[in-house]
């Protein structure tokens, strides 16, 4: 469900209520000088009310950018535009859950009706579940990949053609070493970011003819951010990230550098070489190790 305007900064502070909806004046229409200057960029971040999210949606501010700022919270929004404000940014939070695709649509209006455009779209809303299969509900299955697998295609086929019409835009997606190798008790989320990366690679090709529109993929191995405790938890211990762990701000610097200077994909952290190593080289090996490893480093008895 998409709520209004949270708050926003022009030259003074301006605050909004839920229910209040606040306009500023559109951005300047993108020329080279303000596209290549931090300042200037309009930047869309879901997933922004925690974790990596919440980090680029700082990053991003500090350097002068516009940030748009989508999650379901409308409260830890709030705290965020604040957070983002101190930092010398200028915030609209919009509530969205991107698992609805006409939420994600409504974002991409409130975005160009507001400032004009969008350089940049971050893609960083994700929900989890530890559990084997079996035990996992149908239901939660359902939500993990709606919202960590459905809600960055719909942000795709929401933000493609603002791209197209304004003939730019870098498209962000947080995809993750679960991409490229998998764990056992994880089942929904591997099944969402096998999904991404394919789907970011198909973008990719289909785009090759607009040399202004990249699509880049993050894949950071474990990180350090609260999905592990809102996780859903199925297995009766306590869930942390398998080590070895990485900084959520060695991500977000990683997605900075995707908007500044666009590429395929950014790895990020060793956990991805050591288990993609592991795989491709080893797999029959890997898939007896994998379950003891993660047992012994993820779970932990309560």
């Amino acid at each position: 469900m998409v709520g209004e305007g949270l708050g926003c900064r022009r030259r003074r502070q301006v605050r909004a209520g839920a229910g209040d909806r606040v306009h500023l004046r559109p951005l300047p229409r993108p020329g080279p000088a303000i596209l290549n200057r931090a300042a200037g960029q309009v930047v869309v971040i879901t997933g922004a009310s925690s974790g990596i999210g919440r980090g680029a949606a700082h990053a991003f501010a500090a350097r002068g950018a516009t940030v748009v700022l989508a999650a379901r919270s409308v409260q830890t929004l709030g705290e965020v535009v604040r957070e983002c404000e101190e930092r010398g940014g200028r915030a609209l939070a919009v509530p969205t859950d991107v698992s609805d695709e006409a939420a994600v649509r409504t974002l991409v209006e409130r975005a160009v009706e507001e400032f004009g455009r969008i350089d940049a779209w971050v893609n960083a809303a994700a929900v989890w579940s530890y559990g084997r299969f079996e035990d996992t509900p149908g239901p939660v299955f359902r939500q993990i990949v709606d919202t960590t697998l459905f809600g960055q295609i719909y942000a795709a086929r929401a933000v493609l053609p603002q791209f197209r019409a304004q003939g730019h835009g870098v498209l962000v997606n947080i995809a993750s070493l679960y991409g490229r190798v998998a764990t056992p008790y994880v089942a929904p989320y591997v099944t969402s970011k096998w999904g991404l990366l394919g789907f970011s690679e198909v973008l990719r090709q289909e785009l090759r003819d607009t040399p202004n529109i990249a699509v880049c993929t993050i894949l950071p191995g474990a990180v350090d951010t609260p999905i592990y405790r809102h996780a859903a938890n199925y297995v009766g211990r306590q869930i942390r990230p398998l080590p070895p762990v990485t900084a959520p701000k060695r991500v977000v610097t990683a997605v900075v550098r995707a908007v500044d200077h666009p590429k395929a994909e950014i790895v990020v952290g060793r956990a991805h070489h050591l288990g993609a190593w592991a795989h491709r080289l080893a797999p029959r090996i890997y898939d007896r190790l994998v379950g003891p490893i993660v047992e012994g480093g993820a779970l932990r008895n309560v």
